[in-house]
């Protein structure tokens, strides 16, 4: 059979006819999915319920999902940047670390993390730190209190 334009039809059962409501007795019953009298079975008849107050503002707002912290995170310096910054043997508290500039404000904490190498020997006091970075820092011979 020949491939044309008056051969193509749709694979059966991939087309539905939609349902054509109040149109007589046939298909779809008596009342045609209105169900039995009362000014919501008529053309034109009172639509949905209407929401009042509360509800009505409430379902008008945006939907808000998950969970912000107003807590403030520390700031972050890597092994890296002491390495570079501090000289073998020196004391790293977070006022060293912003005098350095290597943060802008310690109001929230300071945490080291183990980005990076570490070839001088630093005693770390007064920072959060990082296992790693703790590990890092006792192996270049140095001191986390």
């Amino acid at each position: 059979m020949a491939l044309t334009l008056h051969t193509i039809h749709p694979k059966k059962g991939s087309k539905k006819t939609r349902k054509r409501v109040g149109r007589g007795d046939a298909g779809t019953g008596t009342y045609s999915g209105r169900g039995s009298k009362g000014q919501r079975s008529r053309s034109g008849g009172k639509s949905g319920l209407k929401l009042k107050g509360l509800r009505k503002i409430m379902l008008a707002q945006p939907k808000k999902r998950g969970f912000t912290s107003s807590r403030t995170p520390a700031s972050i310096v890597n092994v890296s940047d002491l390495n570079k910054m501090f000289a073998d043997g020196a004391k790293v508290t977070p006022e060293a670390i912003q005098k350095k500039g290597l943060v802008e404000s310690i109001t929230s904490g300071v945490k080291i993390l183990a980005n990076g190498d570490l070839a001088v020997k630093l005693n770390v006091e007064g920072c959060k730190v990082s296992e790693a970075a703790k590990a890092k820092i006792e192996k270049a011979g140095g001191k986390v209190l």
